[in-house]
């Protein structure tokens, strides 16, 4: 059987699993017709993950650079300091300052704040119908971004509209008109920031931007363009990925209602259940890696300058890792989900992405007896790497 994958499918934004199957049953390690080698078995995404030749610094490619703006474009030249383009040395560079926010105590503490948001949103939104992602699942992850970042709350709403372009610099499928949407709101979001350094500077407070300015790495401080970069970075990955996790998950557990009523029943089950609401629709469904040099995957040898497509939402199907993969089981067990990544890249924040996640779910089932899907003519949002909804129409019951 030919298999052939093509990010720009429509379907892989609305339901790419049949997809990602036949990819896995027929063609798993791809050669597509676009220069990229496609993975999407689980243990051939994780070992790319983890492989000291796989590398995260796309900006040195040139048709990478050149499909967003240029090597000298704005977001191009920001992007050659986030911490998740980078590796080695200066991957770690940045990271052991950013680490110290996201222990398991630092997040831990963000509980009472974040329980609290849920509630005064949830208040707000009441009885009947509502979008949750407006309502919640869009504001919260912001909300709590902002203050965790240290950027006045007020100003969510634009800094959200700023991430929502400039997270598309992942995207394999975007089009001339989105690479100048993203590099017009990196500029805005920079000038943005650069303010907020200087008060800082002055001002230190209790949050990520002090602690980057006020860092010493080594002996060094962080310059301004890391200190910015890392800013917008964390905004993607802050709210990006909880807005999905949490729109995501509860389409899912609509679906399966026995599952559902499973938690409902079982709340105790509710903070375990969310790595596997995250393994049936990842909320991050591809990233990419270029490789320094050659990596066997069994038989097969990818040569050392191959761009490499790991498939997250298909590696969290994989019947070779998880039994019966299609059905969402909130008690299944042993769920090592990829969808924060993997090896020196996992994401810092999968604990408070998760914590916020549990604690709308726990929340929304503790609120409303019903909880009723009323459309089933969904609209997801084009950016096929972080798999959103739009919106999510729901009739909330008490």
């Amino acid at each position: 059987m030919t298999v052939v994958f093509d990010p720009r499918d429509p379907s892989v934004r609305t339901d790419p699993y049949p997809i990602y199957r036949r990819l896995r049953e027929a063609d798993p390690i791809h050669r597509s017709n676009f220069g990229y080698w496609v993975l999407s078995r689980y243990a051939d995404v994780d070992a790319v993950l983890r492989a000291p030749e796989a590398s995260s610094e796309f900006y040195r490619n040139t048709t990478w650079a050149n499909r967003r703006g240029g090597p000298e474009s704005p977001l191009v030249q920001s992007v050659q300091n986030w911490m998740l383009m980078l590796d080695g040395p200066a991957h770690r560079r940045i990271r052991s300052v950013i680490s110290k926010v996201f222990t398991r105590a630092s997040v831990e503490r963000l509980r009472p704040r974040i329980a609290a948001e849920t509630e005064r949103l949830l208040d707000a939104v009441g009885e009947g119908d509502t979008d949750l992602i407006q309502s919640l699942a869009l504001p919260l992850p912001v909300t709590v971004t902002c203050e965790l970042l240290g950027l006045p709350t007020r100003d969510r709403d634009q800094c959200r509209r700023w991430t929502e372009h400039i997270s598309r610099v992942i995207d394999p499928s975007i089009t001339d008109e989105d690479a100048a949407d993203m590099n017009a709101a990196e500029v805005e979001f920079r000038e943005y920031v650069s303010g907020h350094i200087k008060e800082r500077r002055a001002t230190p407070r209790e949050d990520i931007l002090s602690l980057l300015v006020h860092a010493d790495v080594d002996g060094e401080r962080l310059t301004d363009a890391e200190i910015i970069a890392n800013i917008q970075f964390l905004f993607v990955a802050g709210h990006e990925t909880t807005v999905n996790l949490i729109g995501n998950g509860l389409l899912a557990l609509l679906r399966h209602p026995e599952q559902l009523r499973i938690l409902r029943e079982n709340p105790e089950l509710i903070a375990n259940s969310v790595d596997e609401i995250s393994r049936y629709d990842t909320p991050v469904q591809i990233v990419s890696r270029i490789l320094g040099g050659s990596v066997e995957l069994g038989d097969v040898t990818l040569p050392e300058g191959a761009k490499v497509m790991l498939l997250f939402g298909a590696a969290g199907r994989d019947p070779e890792r998880y039994p019966d993969p299609d059905r969402l089981d909130v008690t299944r067990t042993g769920t090592k989900t990829l969808a924060f990544s993997g090896g020196p890249h996992y994401c810092l924040g999968a604990g408070l992405g998760k914590m916020e996640t549990a604690i709308v779910l726990t929340e929304l089932l503790r609120r409303y007896s019903k909880i009723e899907l009323t459309g089933e003519d969904l609209v997801w949002r084009p950016n096929v790497s972080f798999r959103g909804l739009r919106e999510l129409p729901l009739r909330l019951i008490r």
